[in-house]
């Protein structure tokens, strides 16, 4: 992995106001730990996010900083932020991703085309993985005190829990 992988991920979350994906990482060849922010711009209520999300992750300028980010938990982010947009609560729009991201077992695979079917194969995987690592561990997303300069930004950031995953 050589140069690159000093760079590792920690947490990821998402600012409503500025919108705005805040990854607090690791700097292991300084040894520090960072939080970069990374502006979410032209993005509504219409947008779809898992496009959003492969863009962010292909970006030349966080690509590395997001090597260790799942395309899955960005999705999750942009989909926060889309129904804030809506006006949604964030419980509602946890609930909704939860909704869309649960396997229904009475449905017929066979009549899915090839992109859901992946989409539902690694939300089995992702399950299957999560079961394995912690039983007990709720998934939730809750805000965490971090120094930021300004006050108020505090109360407009959300962390997903999830990012915990790969320390």
């Amino acid at each position: 992995a050589g140069a690159t992988m000093t760079l590792i991920a920690q947490k990821c979350g998402i600012c409503f106001q500025p919108p705005s994906i805040i990854l607090i990482y690791r700097d292991n060849s300084q040894d520090k730990t960072r939080q970069r922010i990374m502006p979410v711009r032209n993005f509504s209520k219409f947008s779809d996010c898992s496009r959003a999300a492969e863009q962010l992750k292909n970006n030349p300028r966080h690509k590395a900083y997001l090597e260790r980010v799942s395309l899955r938990q960005l999705q999750k982010l942009y989909s926060l932020l889309r129904g804030h947009l809506e006006g949604q609560s964030l419980a509602e729009s946890l609930e909704k991703f939860r909704q869309e991201e649960t396997i229904d077992p009475e449905e017929d695979m066979n009549k899915l085309d090839d992109k859901e079917l992946a989409k539902r194969k690694s939300i089995m995987d992702e399950l299957f993985e999560k079961n394995r690592k912690k039983k007990d561990d709720p998934d939730f997303v809750y805000d965490i005190e971090v120094e930021f300069p300004q006050d108020e930004q505090q109360d407009s950031c959300t962390w997903d829990m999830e990012s915990d995953e790969e320390i």
